[in-house]
């Protein structure tokens, strides 16, 4: 396995931290590893103690490593917050070879250009997206290499996000003991894996419902036309039931993840289960449906903020209607309580990839095929892993290219007699 087709992604969410090994071959994608890890230190997305995410980090990564038996040394790590916003740009340069050929040089210059925009002194470019290239005045263009012209454009998306998120983020990965290769928004990533190349043209609102937020970003012409966030997800859920049944939080994910269910119809009568309580040393017994009772009215609500927040963004009714990703949505009902709440078609997006089929892991397998195809084109990036053995090998390595030759050994011999 050659470490130079090896991409890791780092999905950092409210309750769980994902490292996800993606092996490249022939341009195609394989998981060979993927290491989780309860996720300590995050409230709604955001940092919150950095010495807890920094050791969930590193248990998520050991948690890979071992799966495949390689030192994990770099990674591309998803970013996501209210804190995130967008901005159209355009930049413009002069094609800088003789022959008027276009190349990386004069794209790379491109897209410089378009990041030179006003910024509050809070914020800081996260990255740029080209929507398209124009050359000559002739559009769109999405790989201007190899062209002839004199005038080259981008229409570019700017995405932006605050200083501070950004760099308590790069602070606690490089204090896990890796490497940042590149940050990426991870509803852009979302959507490259989630989102067919018709579903971005026509207008289509993906939605990324997590434990403790839920993401909301739209496409449309083939670009993330706007993104939000609100500050809702599965932890309402599993709170509400915690208060309902009078137990504690972390007995009432567990019973959420084996009973529940969003859609009161659905739930059996007959799936019972016993719970202790708060106060009592007597464990009670409830049904699903008791459960679903608890659960369906939260989950409409979500719904419903969902649907008032992409009202809110200026779009009302998308032909692409809704695509649902986020562990939140593995719940059973879930999707027909969002068609029936946002009376549209809805799916939920599941990548197709052995090891990692479930919403939950949409979002960093998404990054590393958006690293892939975007990411790693121009330039090479670095080793992400090493084989486990290869400290051995530098070290020997080392060794050798530190040793003086056979004639500068026989030279300073010589030296010590004259």
């Amino acid at each position: 396995m050659s470490s130079n087709d090896i991409i890791v992604s780092l999905d950092i969410g409210t309750s769980k931290v994902r490292a996800i090994i993606g092996e490249v071959v022939n341009g195609a994608i394989n998981i060979i590893g993927v290491g989780s890890a309860d996720s300590e230190g995050i409230r709604k997305g955001a940092i919150v103690d950095i010495d807890q995410t920094v050791q969930s980090i590193r248990n998520a990564i050991d948690h890979a490593e071992r799966m495949v038996g390689i030192q994990i040394t770099e990674v591309y790590v998803g970013i996501s917050g209210s804190h995130i916003s967008l901005q159209t740009s355009h930049g413009v340069v002069a094609v800088s070879n003789e022959d008027r050929e276009i190349g990386d040089e004069d794209i790379d210059r491109v897209i410089q250009a378009a990041k030179v925009i006003p910024l509050a002194p809070e914020r800081e470019i996260i990255g740029v997206v080209p929507n398209q290239y124009l050359v000559d005045g002739l559009d769109e263009i999405h790989d201007p290499r190899s062209m002839i012209g004199v005038r080259l454009e981008v229409q570019a998306t700017i995405i932006t996000g605050s200083k501070t998120a950004i760099h308590n983020l790069l602070r606690v990965v490089e204090k896990a003991g890796v490497k940042v290769s590149g940050l990426i928004l991870m509803s852009l990533a979302a959507g490259h894996l989630s989102l067919s190349k018709d579903e971005k043209s026509v207008g289509t609102v993906l939605v990324d419902i997590g434990a403790g937020q839920t993401t909301i970003a739209i496409f449309e012409q083939n670009n993330l036309v706007a993104t939000s966030t609100i500050p809702v997800g599965g932890e309402y859920v599993t709170n509400d039931i915690s208060i309902g049944l009078r137990t504690q939080t972390d007995i009432a994910e567990k019973i959420k993840l084996k009973f529940g269910c969003a859609v009161i119809d659905d739930a059996a009568a007959d799936q019972v289960f016993k719970v202790n309580r708060i106060g009592s040393n007597v464990d009670k017994e409830f049904s699903q449906i008791d459960l679903a009772n608890i659960v369906e009215p939260r989950v409409q609500e979500i719904f419903h903020l969902i649907g008032l927040e992409v009202q809110r963004l200026g779009y009302k009714e998308l032909p692409g209607g809704y695509v649902l990703t986020g562990g939140t949505v593995s719940m059973p009902g879930v999707l027909a309580v969002a068609q029936a709440e946002l009376a549209t078609s809805v799916r939920i997006a599941v990548p197709d990839f052995i090891g990692v089929r479930d919403p939950s892991y949409t979002s960093g397998v998404g990054i590393i095929q958006y690293a892939c195809k975007y990411l790693r084109i121009s330039k090479q990036a670095p080793s992400s892993v090493k084989k486990s053995t290869s400290n051995k090998n530098a070290a020997s390595t080392s060794n050798n290219e530190n040793k003086p030759s056979i004639m500068e050994r026989f030279k300073n011999w010589l030296s010590e007699f004259i």
